[in-house]
């Protein structure tokens, strides 16, 4: 039991760590110090991990959480090579700040609208595309 409880725990700080390097992810993004090829990929990692939306959903069996477990973290991994270390920093101190705040439904419902926005787009183009 004790291995166990060792397991989780360990598991759990990862996954704090993790949060907080997604929101210091979004903070080194918008960082003028951040070159731009950095910036672009940070803010579409961001706004995905942050996305109550995802790409694939996790109800389907194993392939759902595919994305949460693997792709995510490779995409946070990439980003935060590419992020200059003082600037990294910053966002990490601002991100642990952050995370102190209780959370603004106002966001979650302006990221749930663009997300929305976005697949009536698509969907609209994909029914013109089909009827020409």
């Amino acid at each position: 039991m004790q291995i166990w409880s060792q397991f989780t725990s360990h598991l759990r700080a990862w996954a704090r760590a993790l949060k907080r390097d997604v929101v210091a992810v979004w903070f080194a993004a918008r960082d003028p110090a951040t070159p731009w090829y950095t910036r672009l990929v940070a803010l579409c990692v961001a706004a995905y991990a942050l996305s109550p939306i995802d790409l694939i959903p996790d109800f389907i069996p194993v392939l759902g959480y595919l994305d949460d477990v693997i792709l995510l973290p490779i995409g946070i991994w990439l980003v935060l090579r590419w992020i200059p270390a003082p600037v990294m920093e910053a966002a990490r101190a601002k991100a642990d700040a952050a995370l102190q705040r209780p959370v603004s439904k106002m966001t979650a419902g302006l990221i749930v609208l663009v997300w929305l926005v976005l697949a009536g787009t698509l969907s609209f183009w994909l029914a013109n595309r089909a009827s020409v």
